[in-house]
C-alpha cells in the first residue's frame, strides 16, 4: 500500500468509524511493517486520550489522578516496542524502552541468546560488532547484568580489559550484584592458569596428576622453579576482587590462585594494601580457612593484622578480620571485632564496607545472642537507632517472627 493510499484511509477511518479506529488501525499498520518507535508514539497518543487530555503534550501535563493509569500505558508501549527491537539486534535502541518497564534478568536472558553466538563466530563483522558494543553498554555499563558484561569483555577485549571494567564499572555495586561478575573473573584465570600450568609440567617430563588440580599440579613441580604462567599483576586483581564472594567453588578457587601466587619469585609480585602486604599467603590464608584450612592459623594472622594495622591503612584490616570471622560461623566474636574497631570518621570506607559486604551488627547479634554487648556500644556512642533496632528484632526472634534484618548502620554509627 502506497503512502498516499495510507493517508487517504486514516482520513477515511476517522471519518466513518472515530479517532479511536483510526489510531488502532495505524498501530497495527505500523507494528506490521516494524515501525516500533511509530508506534510506541501512538500508544502515547492513546493513553493521552484515555484520561481526556490532548493527543500531545508534555508528561508533566498529565493530572495526577490519572498518572497510574497513564504510566501502566505507558510502560505497556515501552515492552511493545522495546522488546522487537531488541529481537532485531536494536539493542541501544530497545533499552530505551525496556529499562524502565521490564526487569534487567529479562533483558538479560533475551541478550545472552543474542551476543553468545556472536562471540562465538569468527571473523566479526561491524554488524556483529555494533551489537555486542551495544550490549555491552546495557549489561555492564548500565549494570543490567554485570557478569555478562564481564563475560563480553573477555570474549572481545581480553583479561586486563575485562579487569579494568570491573574496577570501573562493577566495583562501585553492592556485593550482590557484584559476586557473580567476581566469579566470572576468577573462574576465567583460574581455567587459564590451570591450562598453562598443565602444559608445563608436560614439558617437563612430568606424569600430569590424575586429578590435575593447580595444588597438585605444583605439587608435581615440586621444588622446582614454577615459572609464570598468567600476568602477575592480573592475578593480583582477581585475588583482591574474588574477596567478594562468599559461595565455596569460587573460594576455592581463590585458593588455588593463591597457592600458585605463593611459589612465584618475589621480583614479580608487588606488595598489597594491609593486610595483604604479601598477598600470595595472605590470601591463601583467607581463603583456606574458609575451607576449613589452617584456621586457627589464618585467624591469628588476621587478628594480629588488624591490632597492628596503621592509622592510614584504613579499615580494611579490621573489615576482613569481622568478615571472616562471620563466614566461619563464629558470629559473636565477629561482633566484638566490629565493635572494638577503631573509630575514625575521617577515614574512607573500605571496599567491603562501601559494597556493603559485611554483616549487619544486628544481624550478628540476632544469631550470637549478644544483643547487651550490642546495646552498651550503641549507649556509648549515642545510636539510638541501631538501638531501637535491636530492641526490635531481639522481640522479633523471641515471637517467632525472624526475617532477615538487613539492617545496615549508617557509616560510623556503632563501629
Amino acid at each position: 500500500m502506497s503512502g498516499g493510499t495510507r493517508f487517504d484511509e486514516l482520513e477515511r477511518t476517522i471519518a466513518t468509524s472515530g479517532s479511536a479506529a483510526m489510531l488502532d488501525e495505524l498501530a497495527a499498520s505500523l507494528a506490521a511493517r516494524g515501525r516500533w518507535h511509530g508506534l510506541f508514539d501512538v500508544r502515547i497518543i492513546q493513553a493521552r486520550l484515555a484520561i481526556g487530555l490532548p493527543p500531545v503534550g508534555s508528561p508533566g501535563d498529565v493530572p495526577a489522578a490519572h498518572r497510574d493509569a497513564f504510566d501502566e500505558r505507558s510502560l505497556a508501549a515501552c515492552r511493545e516496542a522495546g522488546w522487537p527491537l531488541l529481537d532485531q539486534g536494536q539493542v541501544a535502541a530497545s533499552w530505551m524502552y525496556l529499562r524502565a518497564a521490564a526487569e534487567p534478568a529479562e533483558v538479560s536472558a533475551r541478550l545472552e541468546r543474542i551476543v553468545r553466538p556472536l562471540i562465538a563466530s569468527a571473523p566479526s563483522d561491524a554488524e556483529s560488532d555494533r551489537i555486542l558494543e551495544e550490549a555491552l553498554g546495557v549489561v555492564l555499563w548500565d549494570a543490567a547484568d554485570p557478569a555478562l558484561g564481564i563475560e563480553l569483555v573477555l570474549g572481545m577485549q581480553g583479561t586486563c580489559n575485562a579487569i579494568t571494567a570491573y574496577e570501573q564499572a562493577v566495583a562501585r555495586l553492592p556485593a550482590v550484584r557484584q559476586r557473580p561478575a567476581a566469579a566470572v573473573l576468577v573462574t576465567h584465570l583460574h581455567d587459564e592458569l590451570r591450562s598453562n600450568l598443565a602444559r608445563d609440567v608436560e614439558s617437563r617430563g612430568v606424569v600430569l596428576p590424575a586429578a590435575p588440580t593447580i595444588p597438585a599440579l605444583l605439587d608435581a613441580v615440586g621444588e622446582a622453579d614454577v615459572g609464570l604462567h598468567v600476568d602477575a599483576s592480573h592475578l593480583q586483581s582477581v585475588l583482591r576482587i574474588a574477596r567478594i564472594c562468599d559461595d565455596e567453588p569460587t573460594i576455592r578457587r581463590g585458593h588455588d590462585l593463591a597457592c600458585y601466587a605463593c611459589r612465584l619469585p618475589g621480583e614479580v609480585v608487588y606488595p598489597g594494601e594491609p593486610p595483604f602486604e604479601n598477598v600470595g599467603e595472605a590470601s591463601r590464608l583467607f581463603y583456606g580457612c574458609q575451607l576449613g584450612i589452617d584456621v586457627e592459623r589464618a585467624l591469628r594472622f588476621f587478628r594480629g593484622a588488624a591490632a597492628t594495622a596503621e592509622p592510614e591503612a584504613g579499615p580494611l584490616p579490621h573489615d576482613v578480620l569481622v568478615l571472616l570471622l562471620a563466614r566461619l560461623g563464629r558470629p559473636g566474636e565477629a561482633l566484638h571485632a566490629a565493635l572494638t574497631r577503631p573509630r575514625d570518621g575521617t577515614a574512607m570506607p573500605s571496599p567491603l564496607q562501601a559494597a556493603a559486604a559485611l554483616p549487619a551488627l544486628v544481624d550478628l547479634a540476632a544469631a550470637s545472642g549478644e544483643w547487651e554487648l550490642l546495646r552498651r556500644a550503641c549507649r556509648d556512642r549515642d545510636d539510638e537507632i541501631t538501638f531501637a533496632a535491636t530492641l526490635v528484632a531481639e522481640r522479633q526472634k523471641t515471637q517467632g517472627n525472624c526475617g532477615p534484618h538487613g539492617l545496615q548502620l549508617p557509616q560510623g554509627a556503632a563501629r
